[in-house]
């Protein structure tokens, strides 16, 4: 699906979402995506949107993070993508230690090089980000060291053809506030914890119920649904997922597992991609349990591509060598699937 569309970015931004202060309802910034058809003879309808998914990737191009970087510019290349998406685990062990940290050049701007890659990154936080100075991530400053950075706790990308909600999960889970002795997080601007999720699930609801978009993508770090290591998320499963199923949410998209892993909804049109192998992956971490509606697993590094057109959506995963794994095409109004 060749994307035959040039985008515009308008940043719509307050300049108090870089300061720190507790969430309140209604603040969710948004990005503005203009699509302008370059030659109108477009095949598929009125435009497309591509774009590459990665994640748990910042890791000063060790355990393959290099080698995924120049597979993710050759297939950005072939697919001429509009931007590329960050699932969290930015970088590692614990996160930025403030905007002047070295590890932003060394692991994102100096390794993800490629011609095709010189576009936007929509970043959310991930549990390791936590862990370091997580406001760093949202500096304007690093904007001026790289332009193509762009994260904040939860915000909404649209580009007309679809709309995509980029949601901060880490404060949902409740075990991260728990066993503070064994990690230290940088919980300002989440506390009191209760209000931020509350105003948070409202924000994304509100969202959803209003968009009008044909697509309609949810970003998160944690896992929805996942057989990897850490699993479903239970507090994602009982909070999150009835709202994403009561305004008919396409794809679920997080990193989390080291893997690459697709799952169906079998009781109902989600998709559940699982893109959290930029780097380090966890060979042979995969749960026996819960293996309904299961697609494709994969053990190693890589990262996915997802492709939309007014009429479909086309799934694709890749390994660090750049070979196709897994696809699946979903058609709208009615969804069909094949491997």
């Amino acid at each position: 699906m060749g994307n035959q569309c040039q985008w515009h970015l308008w940043f719509v931004l307050a300049i108090t979402c870089f300061v720190s202060q507790n969430y309140v309802a209604g603040e969710l910034e948004r990005v503005h995506l203009k699509a302008q058809p370059r030659n109108g003879n477009s095949s598929k309808g009125d435009g497309f949107l591509g774009f590459l998914v990665v994640g748990d990737w910042g890791r000063k191009g060790a355990f393959n993070q290099s080698r995924v970087a120049f597979q993710m510019g050759k297939i950005g290349e072939k697919l001429k993508i509009d931007f590329v998406v960050s699932t969290g685990d930015n970088f590692y062990d614990n996160g930025l230690n403030s905007q002047h940290d070295p590890a932003f050049l060394q692991s994102f701007t100096n390794i993800y090089k490629s011609k095709s890659l010189q576009t936007h990154w929509f970043s959310v936080l991930g549990n390791h980000d936590y862990r370091g100075d997580a406001e760093a991530q949202f500096s304007p400053f690093l904007r001026q060291i790289d332009s193509r950075w762009f994260c904040l706790r939860s915000f909404i990308v649209n580009a007309d053809l679809a709309e995509i909600i980029f949601v901060d999960t880490t404060p949902l889970v409740k075990s991260y506030f728990l066993n503070s002795d064994t990690h230290t997080y940088d919980w300002r601007g989440i506390i009191p914890r209760k209000r931020y999720i509350t105003n948070l699930l409202k924000d994304v609801e509100c969202a959803l119920r209003e968009s009008t978009a044909k697509w309609k993508i949810v970003v998160g770090h944690h896992a929805i649904r996942s057989i990897g290591f850490h699993g479903d998320t239970e507090e994602l499963v009982n909070y999150l997922l009835p709202i994403l199923k009561a305004n008919n949410v396409d794809f679920y998209i997080n990193g989390h597992d080291h893997c690459l892993q697709h799952i169906s909804d079998t009781n109902g049109r989600m998709e559940f991609l699982t893109s959290g192998a930029g780097s380090k992956a966890w060979r042979g971490d995969m749960k026996k349990q819960r293996r309904e509606g299961l697609r494709f697993f994969y053990d190693g590094q890589g990262f996915m591509s997802l492709q939309l057109s007014q009429f479909d959506a086309h799934i694709a995963f890749y390994d660090a060598y750049g070979t196709v794994l897994h696809t699946w095409n979903v058609w709208k109004p009615i969804f069909h699937s094949s491997m």
